[in-house]
């Protein structure tokens, strides 16, 4: 009869937990005491926002993308044998980590419309480590038993002489601890800037992973999501304040936290009465009830990994190469879809040194379930039976004789609608500069841009003798646009931006020799066409292409150098209204092109001038210009200059 009691007690006290469980992170807590601990760190996370400031003023289109795939270690500190947790619910919590970030997650499309086009891919991979610190091989997954029954915020956990386990170094690889947090505590973690010793995530091992002990309502591993949202450099939703700032320009304004599963629209009694994005990560809102991160919290997060970035020394880990001479088997990279139909696609990938054969996972994105193919001997696989009109998620393990690598990251591809129209890209995946694809010139050929997230990359060289460059896009499908770099540099050397689905045409009369050129294709807000390929044909010539509108004769332009005096202008006023003017100083005559760029890259305004040298003023006109952010660029064609205008009335 007590034994009955009892269970009957211990059944209503977990039900009434289940039933009104709150998510408690501590990482704005611990960030508060490290703060008032350090004097310096206030002003080292002070410079990480100057830096991520700049890179968010940056236009989008010009911005360098950076894809990186992150090194982690499982930190499992113990004192019971359930707090133990098995490899499968680690596994399980890497590939929530790889589907969030990468917002591959079937549960995204809950997203409501007035927030569906705001759903960012991080571009961020996670891998259980392969190699330590020492060049030797692990799992990635370290575990010690410990007397301490319970840990704090206080960061014990990172340290062997407190019970926990110390730190991995942080700039080759994300510590993440697992352990039995007190106080009803989910997770918390470490912003960039502060210590090395203790850089990374804690969570506690009852909401870790999706099997095993995970417990509802926080049993999909979303604990995790959120804490590494703040590693990243991300906030809470609500500003850790009543009406807030996360500091993120897409994200409503939200009272304070939110708990449980919210009825949609829940709506903001701050400023304009928003709804509030409830399903976001950096809510506290039930696992089952978050489901997206913002493009605005994307850039906070890029900004960490690009030069100058607090974590860009991740980039260059090997803590997920397998060490010299085996030892762990390579998980599979470079996944790439190609020759994709209504009802077919061949999915490739990167050889794994020591492999014996590939295993391929597939499912509809919408799916739990996977159908898997094993034994495969080659590093490409045909699919058939496709459904059309449809995203499927993929990814490959390595085996290697008797080991097994853990499976890569989920890569997705769309297959075509019916009815036709289709075409073949051979050139993805080139969505980055570096990941650009060498292409022929004086050849036409024709290409895709298949989803709002797909830009096309493409390399190519000139010489001395054809050093003039032509690029023209043609029998477009939609307002696509293209812009010419050169090496590394983030500098525009030329740009066609045409409205609608009228032809781009982009030419740059230069002597420079260089053998990475590189045409950037992309969609203007987020433009595509998954069902027609456009037409694009680079053109090098030993005389300048006309400039004037003709397609016959030469003309002769100087690529003469002409600089701005301090590589600066001036502008006022600042926010302005209706009219802005730009003062330009010049070190000699030329003629100088101003434009104002929406937030996506977009030219709203721009006009020509020949200027002399000296001073120079130009008036431009606003009054047209909604108000927002904008962006005014200089440039006499080998200097550029851009700076912020606010246009508010």
């Amino acid at each position: 009869m007590i034994r009955n009691l009892l269970l009957a007690i211990g059944a209503f006290l977990l039900l009434a937990f289940n039933a009104s469980a709150q998510r408690v992170c501590a990482s704005h807590d611990v960030l508060e005491e490290q703060l008032l601990n350090n004097p310096l760190l206030r002003e080292k996370m002070e410079e990480i926002e100057r830096q991520t400031e700049d890179f968010i003023a940056t236009p989008a289109g010009v911005r360098e993308r950076v894809q990186v795939t992150i090194p982690v270690v499982v930190n499992v500190v113990w004192n019971t044998a359930s707090e133990n947790i098995s490899d499968a619910q680690i596994q399980s919590q890497i590939d929530v980590l790889n589907q969030d970030f990468r917002a591959l997650n079937a549960d995204r499309t809950n997203t409501p419309s007035i927030f569906s086009g705001l759903i960012a891919d991080f571009e961020i991979n996670f891998c259980l480590a392969s190699q330590d610190p020492s060049g030797l091989a692990t799992t990635g997954i370290r575990r010690q038993q410990t007397s301490t029954t319970a840990f704090s915020s206080n960061d014990a956990v990172k340290y062997t002489a407190q019970g926990g386990l110390n730190a991995w170094d942080r700039n080759k690889y994300l510590n993440l601890w697992v352990c039995d947090l007190s106080g009803g505590l989910l997770g918390y973690a470490q912003f960039p800037g502060g210590a090395a010793a203790t850089d990374g995530v804690v969570c506690d091992y009852l909401y870790f992973g999706t099997v095993g002990v995970a417990t509802a309502p926080f049993n999909k591993g979303r604990t995790a999501t959120h804490e590494i949202g703040h590693w990243l450099n991300l906030r809470h939703i609500w500003g850790d304040a009543n009406c807030g700032s996360d500091l993120v320009s897409d994200t409503p304004t939200h009272n304070t936290s939110n708990g449980g599963c919210p009825t949609y629209p829940h709506l903001s009694t701050c400023s304009g009465t928003p709804v509030e994005m409830t399903m976001n990560y950096m809510d506290y809102t039930d696992d089952a009830c978050m489901y997206m991160f913002t493009a605005g919290q994307k850039a906070r997060a890029q900004a960490l990994f690009v030069s100058g970035g607090s974590r860009v020394s991740l980039l260059s880990s090997t803590g997920c190469q397998p060490p010299t001479g085996g030892g762990t088997c390579g998980v599979a990279s470079g996944l790439s879809a190609t020759s994709i139909t209504q009802t077919t696609a061949t999915l490739s990938w990167s050889a794994v040194s020591g492999a014996t054969s590939y295993n391929l996972q597939r499912k509809l994105s919408t799916s739990s379930t996977w159908t898997t193919v094993t034994g495969l001997t080659t590093t490409s696989y045909s699919l058939t039976g496709l459904t059309a009109n449809s995203t499927y998620n993929y990814q490959v393990q390595t085996v290697c004789g008797a080991t097994s690598a853990a499976y890569s990251a989920a890569s997705s591809f769309t297959t075509l609608p019916t009815g036709g129209g289709g075409c073949t890209d051979t050139y993805e995946a080139n969505n980055t500069r570096a990941t650009a694809k060498t292409v022929p010139v004086n050849t036409t050929f024709t290409a895709q841009i298949a989803s709002a997230s797909d830009l096309d990359w493409y390399k190519f060289a000139n010489t001395a003798a054809t050093s003039r460059i032509k690029i023209e896009l043609t029998t477009l499908p939609a307002d696509y646009d293209v812009r010419l770099y050169r090496g590394n540099s983030n500098t525009i050397l030329a740009v066609s931006e045409n409205a609608g689905t009228t032809n781009e045409t982009l030419i740059y009369n230069t002597t420079t020799v260089n053998s990475s050129y590189y045409a950037y294709v992309y969609g203007y807000n987020g433009a595509f066409s998954n069902t027609s390929c456009y037409t694009i044909r680079v053109s090098l010539s030993s005389s300048n292409f006309r400039t004037d509108g003709s397609t016959d004769g030469e003309v002769q332009e100087l690529d003469v150098p002409v600089v701005f005096e301090n590589a600066a202008f001036g502008m006022f006023p600042n926010p302005a209204n209706e009219q802005i003017t730009v003062e330009v100083p010049m070190e000699a005559d030329a003629d100088v092109q101003v434009t104002v760029l929406d937030p996506s890259g977009k030219a709203a305004l721009q006009q020509n001038r020949v200027m002399a040298k000296g001073d120079n003023q130009m008036n431009l006109d606003i009054s047209r210009l909604s108000n927002g952010i904008y962006f005014v660029e200089v440039r006499n064609g080998k200097s550029m200059s851009t700076r912020k205008l606010v246009v508010q009335r």
